[in-house]
């Protein structure tokens, strides 16, 4: 098992370096010059040179490349080339929290709703609230997040006044100022996550209720709930942790149109502006962290199904 563990890690170290050397090639074939963005009409010639020198943006792009992987490699993401030059790795901790807390709180309000509901729609199978949790299921998957967390707003916060609208309160400021403002934003993120979650969970249970060791047990006359949370469920979990982890990835990119329309300077947020920007040390050091969170979501996958199930071993 260590083995394995340490093998995917490089493998998923691997990945993240080729994604960032990707990104930071990408960039530079984009049209235009970051430092005239950033000075727009209120810089002189001279401030643009000096501008372009500090930040290496006159050395070839291999020489570029290589002073950015060294400096990578010692922690170093650079500096910000928009604003206030502050340091990349700055601004990603503070954005990290954000987005972190909010695809977490997303991801358990899905999994509220995903598991109840996929338990009950597969053991109603073709009744009436098999249709109805389904239309349901089909609906959270047809409705756009921007969407629903607009809708929610103007419900929830600018009707009822229940729920602040815009902005993120740290932890630190205490527990409820922190989770009221990720409610509205976790439902729209999270609603359309546990439609899919639910119908995976649906479609499993029905294979899993069906095989001949649920029907020994039921012969044995084993109480509903017994078969379905002690039998049926763990056996029925290992097709949808597979979703649920890439569900939880993609909650990460999900985030990046509802923390714009909360106001919530996230990661998602952070990595579009710095695209708008062209924040090029911005970029490539928000890409670095997100395609880390993708590979490490799909190791804490992988280590997950031989805790489920212990027949599942690594060599």
């Amino acid at each position: 098992m260590i083995t394995y563990i340490l093998k995917r890690f490089i493998g998923a170290i691997l990945v993240m370096l080729a994604v960032a050397t990707l990104v930071f090639f990408m960039l530079r074939l984009v049209p235009g010059d970051p430092i005239a963005a950033m000075l727009a009409d209120a810089g002189s010639e001279e401030a643009r040179i000096a501008m372009v020198k500090r930040f290496g943006f006159d050395k070839p792009v291999s020489v570029q490349f290589f002073m950015w992987f060294k400096n990578m490699l010692h922690g170093d993401l650079g500096a910000s080339i928009y604003g206030s030059n502050q340091p990349v790795s700055t601004i990603i901790l503070q954005a990290l929290p954000r987005t972190l807390s909010l695809a977490l709180i997303s991801f358990i309000i899905a999994l509220i709703i995903a598991v109840p509901a996929g338990i009950l729609s597969a053991t109603k199978k073709n009744t009436t609230t098999d249709h109805v949790v389904s239309f349901f299921a089909f609906l959270g998957l047809s409705m756009p997040d921007f969407w629903l967390a607009i809708l929610l707003i103007i419900v929830f916060a600018a009707n009822l006044h229940w729920l602040p609208a815009i902005g993120y309160s740290p932890l630190s400021e205490g527990f409820w100022p922190w989770f009221s403002h990720l409610i509205l934003p976790s439902i729209a993120v999270g609603t359309g996550f546990s439609a899919i979650i639910a119908r995976m969970i649906r479609s499993s249970m029905l294979e899993v209720l069906q095989a001949d060791y649920m029907r020994f047990a039921t012969s044995k006359g084993l109480k509903d709930w017994t078969l379905l949370i002690k039998h049926a469920l763990p056996n029925a979990l290992i097709p949808v942790i597979t979703v649920i982890g890439i569900a939880f990835a993609l909650l990460i990119s999900g985030a990046v149109v509802v923390e714009n329309v909360f106001a919530i300077k996230g990661l998602g947020r952070v990595l579009i502006q710095g695209i708008l920007n062209r924040d090029y040390p911005v970029v490539q050091g928000a890409v670095l962290v997100v395609s880390a969170i993708f590979v490490l979501s799909n190791l804490f996958v992988d280590l997950l199904y031989a805790i489920i199930d212990p027949r599942i071993r690594y060599s």
